[in-house]
């Protein structure tokens, strides 16, 4: 197995343990969710994300590792405050009742650790649909998207693929990101009314697109009546036991 990926680091100072108020009754703080076309760069734009606002950033390969290894999400999971993980619980209750959420047991387990990890706030999520899921009061739900031959063309540099190769690979990806939410959630990415933004990243550019949704970030911290103090960060990944 490749190693897993690694969570931005930063001290846990000012932790004070388990908040023993009433549940909360949405996340403690904003989350930034982004789904992306395929080849529309959306990994580097999730992190440069990160990078700009020193937030953690969750990108699919992440959540899937966490999904996999019971030992690693126990240690990762640890971190979150229990009325967190209260609200996540109800949260996916919520979901269940009005999406009819439905999927296997590993879909279901990614759902719960989305919301848990969403619940903490300061986060960026990169695709499993998490935009879908959580309340868009603390969410930010941006879709990354780019023309197919730029987005053939990144394809074909990144993966060393023929065009006609990359086109194939751009095609399988969207349709597989496509049935998950379908299958999961009864949606349709290419609904726009589901997004706060749609940011076209050939024309932005990584740097520029990542600014953007931290324009919007702080736009919504403005207007958003969240906890008096940020959570503390993750346990590094590397830190976790068998990591």
């Amino acid at each position: 197995m490749p190693p897993p990926p690694e969570f931005v680091h930063a001290p846990m100072h000012g932790y004070r343990g388990d908040d023993t108020r009433a549940s909360l009754t949405h996340p403690r703080g904003l989350t930034v969710a982004i789904s992306r076309q395929a080849g529309s760069r959306g990994t580097a734009i999730a992190h440069k994300v990160a990078d700009i606002l020193s937030w953690q950033v969750f990108d699919h390969d992440t959540l899937d590792y966490l999904v996999q290894n019971d030992t690693a999400r126990a240690q990762l999971l640890a971190d979150v405050p229990a009325d967190a993980m209260l609200w996540a619980d109800a949260q996916l209750a919520h979901l269940q009742r009005a999406r009819n959420l439905s999927g296997s047991p590993d879909a279901l387990r990614l759902v719960r650790l989305v919301l848990t990890v969403a619940a903490r706030g300061n986060v960026v999520i990169l695709g499993r649909a998490a935009g879908f899921m959580l309340p868009p009061e603390t969410t930010i739900h941006v879709r990354i998207i780019a023309p197919d031959e730029a987005r053939i063309a990144y394809v074909a540099q990144e993966l060393r693929m023929t065009r006609p190769e990359a086109a194939e690979e751009v095609r399988a990806r969207d349709e597989r990101r496509a049935l998950f939410l379908d299958r999961t959630l009864a949606l349709d990415p290419a609904d726009l009314t589901a997004y706060d933004a749609v940011v076209n990243s050939e024309r932005l550019g990584v740097e520029g697109t990542a600014q953007f949704i931290g324009w919007a970030v702080r736009t919504k911290q403005m207007f958003t009546e969240l906890a008096d103090e940020p959570p503390p960060p993750f346990t590094d990944l590397d830190e976790l036991a068998g990591a």
